[in-house]
């Protein structure tokens, strides 16, 4: 057998122990019969199996459902449908959960032959429904931030009632002399209007360019320490809207604009997307800022030629959510630190989690072969 084969089949050999240890340690109840476990203990098992099948990306999200549950429990009073949230919540948890055990015992069918325990070609193609699957367990986050996104228009007056604008005005006029957003709008012309709204849209493709490479090219470790990165810088900055409501230039001055900025399809483009999903709130930290830094961090370690391609997006993009009047500059610096606080924190956790599932996964494949 050559090395690359060798190396093939004991990582193979590794993820079937993995997977079989966490199934089993969900599953041995049942040897003593369904009809023992209950409606209550068979929901207990499959939760086991399911968290068992979670990794640390889900760690962060359902952490952040549970931060952000408590927060509406608490201050339940400033809202006027709680319940309704918390359920929403929760069902979302339910389908993170319901998605990761399916996932895992869809790969596990399918790679793991049950009948003779043996490899085959078989085994190792990924089948149609595997695909499907694995797809949707790999690229729900994108829909996970959206929907966290989203869901802060009912939240941003959680803890707050009054907007904290004028407190971030304050700043950039201290740090700059001037409002930035106002002042930038001298310049405003058609190109180059279109020019920062294209760097604006941009934000969307970083995560999905990094992402979709590293899934590509199966680096299936690398693609999900990015996506851990990202949830915990965009968790950090979910939490900071609730306790710091804060508009943005936007709404604030309203009325104080000479004119629309106009431009061409990206700024078409932009508008259809404000109008569809503008949040009002949830300016500070700038999520967009946060989530670019996330991908960027994400491109240094994991690859690094394409954090010099993203670098000078990413600049532009900063500049451009000041012109585009959808942030203050203390917006854009409070994303710039969350999503280097994400990624920090997220490549810590990432590496503990790694190196716990490389001991369990050690000690259950010695245990096979004895």
């Amino acid at each position: 057998m050559s090395g690359l084969r060798r190396n093939k089949y004991s990582e193979q050999e590794s993820a079937i122990a993995w997977r079989e240890g966490f199934v089993q340690s969900g599953e041995s109840v049942a040897s003593g019969g369904l009809e023992e476990l209950g409606i209550r203990g068979l929901l207990g098992r499959e939760l086991a199996v399911a968290w068992a099948a979670c990794g640390m990306f889900e760690c962060a999200a359902l952490g952040y459902l549970g931060v952000s549950s408590a927060l509406i429990i608490l201050f339940a009073e400033n809202l006027a449908h709680p319940v309704r949230l918390i359920g929403l919540q929760s069902m979302v948890a339910g389908v993170i959960l319901a998605l990761c055990r399916v996932e895992a015992r869809v790969a596990k069918s399918a790679l793991f032959d049950l009948e003779g325990n043996s490899w085959s070609d078989r085994n190792v193609c990924l089948t149609a429904t595997r695909r499907f699957w694995h797809f949707w367990r790999h690229w729900y986050p994108h829909l996970f931030f959206l929907f966290c996104f989203e869901e802060l228009a009912r939240l941003v007056h959680l803890v707050q009632p009054g907007w904290q604008d004028a407190k971030l005005i304050a700043f950039d006029h201290w740090l700059t002399g001037v409002n930035p957003s106002l002042w930038l709008e001298r310049f405003a012309h058609p190109a180059l209007n279109e020019f920062m709204q294209f760097a604006y849209f941009s934000y969307f493709l970083f995560l999905l360019i990094l992402g979709a490479i590293l899934y590509y090219r199966r680096e299936w470790e690398s693609y999900w320490a990015v996506m851990t990165y990202s949830a915990v810088g965009y968790s950090l900055g979910y939490i900071i809207a609730m306790l710091f409501p804060v508009q943005s230039p936007w709404f604030t001055f309203a009325g104080m604009w000479h004119g629309e900025l106009v431009g061409g399809p990206f700024t078409a483009a932009i508008n259809l997307i404000e109008k569809c999903g503008r949040v009002h709130g949830a300016a500070f930290p700038s999520q967009h800022v946060a989530g670019a830094m996330a991908a960027l961090w994400g491109a240094w370690r994991h690859r690094r030629w394409l954090f010099w391609v993203f670098l000078p997006f990413v600049v532009c993009m900063c500049v451009s959510t000041v012109y585009v009047r959808n942030h203050y500059v203390a917006d854009v610096l409070g994303g710039l630190i969350t999503g280097t606080v994400g990624y920090f924190i997220g490549s810590w956790l990432t590496r503990r989690r790694a190196a716990a599932e490389d001991g369990r996964a050690q000690t259950e494949v010695c245990g096979t072969r004895i």
